[in-house]
């Protein structure tokens, strides 16, 4: 992994917090908070500052504009939604270029862990335990906040341990 064990644990900081509040926040509502949003790229701003050497802090922004006109495309022939478009920008700058291959792999598995999961969960006596998140009746439509952020926390802690 390129993203440091000294550099994700001070990205931590802030992505795990947000990441639960993103998918705690999807799961419930269906939808992903523009505060929560805000809050992870301006954790960025001011942690990426101290984590990342400069030069690559920068570089790194590039990633935000990239994914979210990516993101605004799929979410204009609805293949995402909104809310995960803009979670997805947001937390792009946090991932080294170089961990994209490593990032893809944690993604499909907290997918499938997270679809699955959910599709149980909604079948079993947790659902009583909150029953009026909206995403047990979502439909065909997923809470991909629950992915997004999984991934976001996994990939960190993942540097955390494998990091240099």
């Amino acid at each position: 992994m390129e993203t440091t064990a000294s550099q994700a644990m001070i990205l931590l900081i802030v992505a795990a917090p947000v990441s639960v509040w993103v998918a705690w926040s999807d799961l419930r509502t269906m939808k992903i908070p523009n505060t929560a949003v805000l809050t992870m790229l301006a954790g960025f701003a001011v942690l990426g500052a101290l984590a990342l050497p400069f030069e690559e802090y920068l570089w790194r922004w590039s990633h935000f504009a990239v994914v979210l006109l990516i993101g605004m495309a799929m979410n204009a022939v609805r293949l995402m939604g909104a809310g995960d478009a803009k979670f997805a920008a947001a937390a792009a700058p946090f991932i080294a270029p170089g961990d994209l291959g490593v990032l893809l792999v944690i993604y499909i598995v907290c997918f499938l862990a997270s679809w699955v999961g959910h599709r149980l969960a909604a079948r079993s006596p947790i659902r009583r335990m909150v029953p009026d998140w909206e995403s047990w009746d979502a439909g065909k439509r997923f809470p991909m906040g629950l992915t997004l952020g999984t991934t976001m926390i996994a990939y960190l802690v993942m540097a955390v341990i494998w990091g240099q």
